[in-house]
């Protein structure tokens, strides 16, 4: 297989490239440099693909089997489209990473592949959209549906779409995961929203860039959910938090509605607790039949703490800075709580 990788600097990208190489492949990447690293043993065009001539010149330095788009996140319909027309002549395939955050009903409802998306044209800009006022649908889903549409009219039966909800791992540059680790870490008393046995299904990174080079192999289209199929109380998630890191501490359930009259923001100052009933109500069980296959979330925890201990250090994002209640924030609401 050759097959070319957008992005690949970092978390996604980079486990696609890793992935690839193992399997023996011949693997190009572009992409323009900022952003980590990518694995040696690639060839690498640098470049922006916002421009249309650095596009050209891509699409002339050779063929591929198959495309795969891991850095399209915050990029306009318009811009997923040009590079998508770009590069139809040198590409047979094309594998795009999405995100669940087109469909209609997410976080509110259950989803399967057959929920309905929003609606977007392929060849909206970046202003198309708006967030509802409770937070869904967000202007992120317009676009990331928009750009599904781009992608499935220009590679018209060799399309192929990942929606998947939340991937952890190491390298995560979200800081999802790592935030939890390093909290169990310090110990004390551990602010968690109630009840311990609701079940969460992050994918591990690497389970993903495995199923994405899996569907470049093959032939045909279609649209795949990728979650964990397995999913895990978020009270046995920290606990195996608590575990790995070694921290001397203790979780304190907190009902929701305690937490909201405190101001606490839900998916980002305690990450992974969301109360719409559909945020992890992601049915996979296409992706699976498809050969999805995913580790157990106690392995990615662990993973990604021995990462962490190595001095893992994501590429900067300002996405984790939002990620993670203030001790000060914390403390007094477990003081609020008797602890």
């Amino acid at each position: 297989m050759r097959i070319l990788v957008l992005g690949g600097g970092w978390f996604l990208g980079k486990a696609v490239i890793e992935g690839a190489l193992a399997r023996g492949w011949d693997v190009t990447a572009f992409n323009r440099g900022r952003s980590g690293a990518v694995p040696e043993g690639i060839t690498t065009v640098r470049g922006d693909r916002t421009s249309d001539t650095d596009l050209k010149r891509l699409a002339a330095s050779g063929s591929w089997d198959a495309v795969i788009d891991t850095s399209s996140g915050e990029m306009s319909p318009r811009t997923v489209l040009a590079a998508a027309e770009a590069l139809r002549p040198a590409a047979r395939r094309w594998v795009h990473v999405s995100t669940v955050s087109v469909y209609q009903g997410w976080p509110q409802r259950p989803l399967t592949e057959d929920s309905a998306l929003l609606d977007a044209p392929a060849d909206a800009d970046e202003s198309f959209g708006h967030t509802g006022a409770d937070g869904s649908p967000t202007k992120y889903g317009f676009q990331k549906a928009g750009a599904e549409k781009a992608v499935c009219r220009t590679f018209d039966g060799e399309a192929v779409i990942l929606r998947p909800g939340v991937i952890l791992g190491p390298g995560e540059y979200v800081g999802r995961l790592p935030w939890w680790l390093r909290r169990a870490e310090r110990g004390g008393a551990i602010l968690a929203a109630a009840p311990s046995l609701r079940p969460i299904q992050p994918v591990d990174v690497r389970d993903v860039a495995a199923f994405a080079l899996d569907q470049a192999a093959r032939d045909g289209a279609g649209a795949f959910n990728v979650a964990h199929p397995a999913p895990l109380s978020i009270g046995e998630f920290l606990t195996h938090c608590l575990a790995v890191t070694g921290g001397a501490g203790h979780v304190v359930w907190a009902d929701p509605a305690v937490l909201e009259k405190h101001g606490v923001r839900q998916w980002t100052e305690l990450p992974l607790w969301r109360t719409a009933s559909g945020a992890w109500s992601v049915d996979a069980s296409r992706a699976v039949a498809a050969g999805l296959s995913c580790r157990p979330l106690t392995t990615t925890i662990d993973d990604t703490w021995t990462w962490l201990k190595a001095d893992g250090r994501p590429v900067e994002h300002p996405r984790a800075a939002e990620h993670g209640i203030a001790p000060g924030k914390e403390a007094a609401i477990l003081a609020s709580l008797g602890h």
